[in-house]
Parts: structure tokens; sequence; C-alpha cells
């Protein structure tokens, strides 16, 4: 009663909140209608003129980045000289309240359904990458936690090959294999735990662990992910996907960004490495990626700028920095292609993807498959689980439904993300006001 009490003043607060954005907004064009437009042309102009900077070098790039910030200054100048600022703080103030006030309004209680409690699997075994996300493995003691609780810890050394001790773990005995490290060692248990029909453990010890965010781990808790071992444990199944033979957990980039991380500056200096690249794979002399394909329908392409393969279809605003995932048991690989013509396409794209509405872009295309090919003259720079790889064509992509066993810590909650926000506005709306008058939102 009193969760039910909460979640529906939460909601009120969210509705009001929102209420006050459109008021300020309102306001702000009937007051300042003048300043309105001309600084909105101003932050339309200086956001282009970044994004020219983007694809260009030398002179073309100064330039860019200069008319951006005289652009900005001339905006702030405006809105600031008339007041305007004020009404600005205020909305901006609104939409912070009202976004956290919905997302705590229609967070879902419990557990999504799929999860199962089953007994503690036998002897327990995590393999770690103690270099993982700048040494959490040490950070956060995990060899010293396994032990309180029965885990046989295996802490990788330089040179090991951690399939084959993964495999010499299932054959010594291990009922349950799990891996502290990255998206990429994640994967390779995953494949032998799904080889072996042992349960997995996710634990999150890398430095994104998107593996672990669309399981329903909790990445804050490293070492209560080791729950998951225990009696309480919950355990249910997820797909895998393959890459001619080898698993991907995440997904699979060609194009523009599995390009750039193959650059051997790129682990210390993402943004300087983007910023030298980008010139060169979209700017005006780009020469078009050779990556021929088909959609479902038939359409055959021989170019994309951007492609993405994934072990399930994500919940996609935005491409770099990537979304989640609804469900892992779709028995469906997602894929997303977007093809940019030239630079004036390039701004427009990048141009969507940071206001995250790249879906909009009209070259974007995406849609659902159980198996893909991507065919190619010569080896396909690739990120495979965020690691860069070259593959040889063509690239067979398929899906193995339920071929994973997870297990869960029962603190957890076991859900994604994109599994607990409403698929649109309109609907986000609509339990808002089920949560406000009258109809607590579903768990």
């Amino acid at each position: 009663m009193r969760s039910r009490l909460a979640k529906r003043l939460l909601a009120l607060v969210a509705l009001a909140a929102w209420a006050g954005t459109l008021a300020a907004l309102a306001f702000f064009a009937v007051q300042h209608a003048v300043e309105a437009v001309a600084s909105l042309a101003l932050t339309a102009l200086a956001l282009g003129a970044a994004l020219y900077a983007l694809v260009r070098r030398g002179f073309m790039r100064w330039s860019g980045i200069a008319i951006a910030v005289l652009a900005v200054a001339g905006a702030i100048v405006l809105l600031v000289g008339d007041g305007a600022l004020v009404t600005l703080v205020v909305y901006v103030v609104a939409v912070g309240v009202a976004s956290v006030a919905t997302g705590l309004a229609l967070r879902p209680s419990g557990r999504p359904p799929g999860w199962a409690h089953l007994p503690a699997p036998g002897r327990a075994v995590l393999l770690m990458n103690p270099r993982s996300g700048g040494g959490k493995v040490g950070r956060f003691h995990l060899p010293d936690e396994c032990e309180k609780r029965g885990i046989e810890p295996i802490v990788l050394s330089a040179g090991d090959d951690l399939r084959a001790l993964a495999l010499a773990a299932v054959k010594g005995g291990a009922g349950a294999l799990g891996m502290a490290g990255g998206d990429g060692s994640q994967a390779i248990v995953a494949q032998v735990a799904s080889e072996q029909d042992v349960p997995y453990v996710c634990v999150p010890a890398g430095t994104r662990n998107h593996l672990a965010l669309d399981l329903g781990v909790d990445r804050d808790d490293v070492v209560g992910a080791l729950d998951a071992y225990g009696p309480d444990g919950l355990e249910r199944r997820i797909d895998l996907a393959t890459v001619n033979g080898s698993v991907f957990v995440n997904n699979v980039s060609l194009g523009v960004y599995a390009t750039i991380v193959q650059s051997d500056r790129y682990r210390d200096d993402k943004v300087g490495t983007t910023l030298r690249m980008l010139p060169e794979l979209l700017g005006p002399h780009a020469t078009p990626f050779d990556l021929r394909f088909a959609e479902p329908g038939g359409d055959q392409h021989i170019s994309a700028d951007l492609l993405m393969v994934s072990n399930g279809p994500y919940r996609l605003d935005r491409l770099f920095g990537m979304g989640s995932r609804p469900r892992m048991d779709s028995g469906e690989l997602g894929v997303v292609a977007v093809g940019i013509d030239n630079p004036a396409q390039a701004a427009e794209f990048l141009a969507l993807e940071s206001t995250g509405a790249a879906h909009r872009f009209p070259g974007w295309r995406s849609w659902t498959t159980p198996a893909f090919v991507v065919d190619s003259e010569g080896p396909i720079p690739a990120g495979v689980d965020g690691e860069a790889l070259a593959l040889e064509p063509p690239l067979r992509f398929a899906t193995r439904p339920g071929a994973l066993r997870v297990r869960l810590s029962p603190h957890h909650p076991g859900r994604s993300p994109a599994a607990s926000k409403p698929p649109s506005a309109p609907a986000a709306v609509r339990e808002l006001g089920h949560a406000a008058f009258g109809r607590a939102p579903a768990g």
C-alpha cells in the first residue's frame, strides 16, 4: 500500500513537472519570440558548424569550430540580455524533475517472468581478468570474496588461454562457470558454458559491462553478483549469437566504428583518435566501405557506413553509446544499417545522433532476422563485443535460441533499462496517468 501511494505521488509530481515544461516553453515563445527564433537559429548554426568541422581537416575544421563558438556566444548574449535565460533555467529544472520522477514512478516492481529459483549448481568456478575495468578484480577483492563463498577463483595471467582454462574447469567438475571481466572475455566463457551445458554467471568487472546491463545485473554491485552461485540464485535461458561460428554476446560492428577501434591509439585516446579519423571515413574524399548484404525484402546493398548485428534487437535512439535490449530470448538477430552519401548527410546523421534521434535519419534501416550474411572482397574490420578484429568474409551471422543457462543474484533486478521503460512518450504519459489517477503501473 505504501509503495503504491509513493508511486502515485511520484506520478503526480512527474505530470505536474511535465506540464511546467510546456508552460515555460509557451511563456518563452510569447514573451521572447524574437530572441527565441534568433537563438534557435544561432544554435542550429553552431551545431551545423561543429558537425561540419568533424568531417573536415585543417583550415576548414578550425573555421567550423570558430563559427560554432561565435554562434553559441551570440545565442547566450541574446538570452541573457533579454532576461530569457531565467525562463530557460526554469525549463531545464522542470525537465530534470520530470525525468527523475517519471523514472521512479514507472520503475517496475518485482522481477520479469522467466527467472526461476534453481538449486546451487555444485562446484562453482569464477575466472577473472585482473586488468579489466581498471583493475576491478583487485579493487573489489574478488578472490577473497570468492573464497568466503566457496567459489574457486582462477585469476588470469599474461598469455593464459581463457577458453582452455574454462574447458579445464568444466572437465575438472565445475558445475557453474563465471567470468569477471570485459564483454569479450564474457563471450568466451559463455560459449564454453553453453557447449558444456553448465550455468554461467556474469560478474560486472569490465569497463562498460553491456552484457551485465541487459541481463539485469546491478553493475554497481560487483561483489553481490557472486550470490548468483548460491542456493537462492535465479536462472533462465538466453540466446547466443555467432559470426562464422564464434559466439558474441552483445554485437558486432562494421564500418566507421569498427575501423576506428582498429587504431593502436584508440584505447588510450578514444576522442582524439575519432576526431583524427572521421574526415577520412565520412569526409568528402571518403572511400565507401565494401560491405555487401541484403535486407529481408530482397533489397541488395553494396555498402554501409555503419552496420551493427546484435544478439537480439536493441532499443536504440543512437548508435554511439548504444542502448539496451528489452529481452535476450527473442530468437532473432537485430540488424541496423546506416548509409551516408556525402558530408552534408554525415552532419545530419551526427546531429540526429547527438539528440538521440538517429533512427529518424533517412539512411537508417533496421530489422530482425535469424540469420544474416555480409560479404566483401577482403578481410573486414570488426568490433566484436568491443574487441577489434579482422574477419574473413563472408561473415555468416546466426542466432542460437536458448543456448545459455544464466544465473543471477537474487538481489539484482533481472531486467534491462529498455525492459523497464515504456516504448514511447505517449505510452509513458498513459502509464503516468494510470499511476496517478487510479491504477499502479504494471510490475
